[in-house]
């Protein structure tokens, strides 16, 4: 026998409870599962840190802090390596090397010096092409006015800028000159100083500060075209044999997926229309990959700056 009364069915003695559901809850119940579904795979599809950036360390071998450049490039790195990027401009090679050391950078553009292209440390990552070459000169720079200076020889008792004493080109390279023809450097030169870039060697000179610098052809050139009345104070008196031109070298720690990925963003510039763009406001055609060899030279300098 069946006794119902109020929400409760009696039968044999057993209660059942009836559940009365109406719209409204089920509508709310609907909305609470898809809620919680789609918070469920959000949180699931939320990465569990956010990529930290790529660190690049610039040097005076870039020309100088030309912030809108520096965005552009930023721009085509993260887009084509898919992860931020920052730039870190530096006022000397050996601030930089000790970032890289302590890993605040992983990367950096620096000399092509012994300490950064045969360090154990580092590894090649990329060069640029300038004129189509891997390569670079020294110049030697004086005033426009100076007519007569063709040889660093016949710079003696005169003020000499250097730009940076682990450059190559702006402190190396000139005091070879002079000590394989057994001059003494340290006394040759009524006085020097240094600048801390090429640009402001380049600088020094045409305003009549120093008598004489060496520079990079790459920067001097480039700031030929960008701006001729500035290199228009100087003159090249002497031009070097060609160099390897200063690398690209990444921390030896640096995971491998990252240094590809960084060589071929670079080597993709030059068929990207945005690094291309970039590219021509830096004066260079393209990087390629690194050829250890072209830097012989100048660990062949230093050698002989050792032995000597």
């Amino acid at each position: 026998m069946t006794e119902e009364s109020g929400n409760l069915t009696l039968q044999s003695g057993n209660i059942t409870p009836v559940i009365e559901t109406t719209m409204p809850q089920v509508i709310l119940w609907l909305r609470r599962t898809l809620l919680f579904l789609w918070l469920g795979l959000l949180i699931s599809a939320w990465p569990a840190e956010a990529a930290a950036p790529l660190r690049i360390g610039l040097t005076p071998t870039f020309l100088n802090e030309r912030h809108s450049l520096i965005a552009d490039w930023r721009t085509y790195l993260e887009s084509r390596m898919g992860r931020p990027v920052e730039f870190l401009l530096r006022d000397g090679y050996q601030e930089t090397m000790e970032l890289l050391h302590q890993q605040q950078i992983q990367v950096a553009w620096l000399c092509d010096c012994p300490h950064v292209t045969a360090n154990p440390d580092f590894r090649l990552l990329a060069t640029p092409l300038f004129q189509g070459r891997p390569y670079y000169r020294s110049y030697l720079i004086v005033p426009a006015g100076d007519v007569l200076t063709r040889d660093i020889l016949d710079l003696r008792d005169k003020v000499f800028a250097y730009t940076d004493p682990y450059s190559h080109v702006g402190y190396l390279n000139p005091r070879y000159q002079l000590k394989r023809r057994y001059v003494d450097p340290d006394h040759f030169f009524r006085r020097t100083f240094f600048t801390r870039s090429h640009r402001k060697a380049i600088e020094a000179v045409g305003v009549g500060v120093a008598d004489a610098s060496s520079v990079n052809s790459y920067i001097w050139e480039t700031l030929r075209q960008q701006e001729p009345a500035f290199t228009g104070k100087t003159r090249i008196a002497a031009r070097s044999p060609e160099y390897g031109f200063p690398p690209f070298v990444a921390d030896r720690r640096l995971p491998e997926k990252d240094f590809r990925g960084l060589q071929q963003a670079l080597l993709g510039m030059s068929n990207d229309p945005l690094g291309r763009e970039v590219l021509k406001k830096m004066n260079l055609d393209g990087f390629a990959l690194p050829q250890p060899e072209i830097y012989l030279d100048v660990q062949g300098i230093v050698q002989y700056m050792n032995n000597h």
